[in-house]
């Protein structure tokens, strides 16, 4: 089932989301409607607080970014050939590499995208679908995507990245997204 991508505005994207535990109701359900969401959304990953959930939970293709890369643009994150994967109560280890600026958005701040600079390297113990713990480093693009979701579980939007002075001047656009006052070509909801 296709679910709504909440709104930049409401305050569940400012929570740090709760753990859960392989009881939580109809998980595979929610999973298999978050990856609907995302793919109907065009998005690359999508966090459970931006589908109105304060839970630890987010999936990520980063899959379709490198399959659509140009063969030189490939050479670029040498040995990053995606994933496509389920993050449950994911908790970061370790960032490392240089940072490295990469132009962002997000599904629930439509029609801004700004560079982000972000390590290069990210390693994260987490748990599957099947409730399984992993502790894996990734790198490049899947890193970048994987820090991005990983954020909204602990209430950061990529916004908070930038500085001062591009915030204030993208403060009426942001309003506009958090009043609704935005068309986009997926379903939202609007605090």
């Amino acid at each position: 089932m296709i679910l709504p991508i909440v709104a930049y505005g409401n305050p569940v994207l400012r929570k740090v989301a709760e753990d859960i535990d392989a009881d939580y109701p109809e998980l595979q359900s929610l999973i298999d409607s978050m990856w609907e969401t995302m793919y109907a959304s065009n998005g690359v990953g999508l966090a459970a607080p931006q589908i109105n959930r304060s839970i630890r939970l987010f999936v990520v293709d980063s899959k379709q970014i490198i399959e659509n890369l140009e063969e030189d643009e490939k050479d670029l994150y040498p040995g990053d050939e995606g994933i496509r994967q389920v993050f449950i109560n994911a908790y970061v280890d370790e960032m490392e590499g240089a940072l490295w600026g990469y132009n962002e958005g997000c599904l629930s701040i439509p029609k801004i995208r700004e560079e982000v600079r972000r390590n290069e390297t990210v390693t994260i113990t987490y748990l599957d679908e099947n409730f399984e713990e992993h502790t894996q480093t990734f790198s490049g693009v899947t890193a970048r995507v994987i820090l991005h979701e990983y954020d909204h579980i602990e209430g950061k939007l990529f916004i908070d990245y930038l500085p001062p002075l591009k915030k204030k001047l993208l403060k009426s656009k942001l309003n506009d997204i958090a009043n609704g006052k935005i068309r986009v070509d997926y379903k939202m909801s609007f605090s």
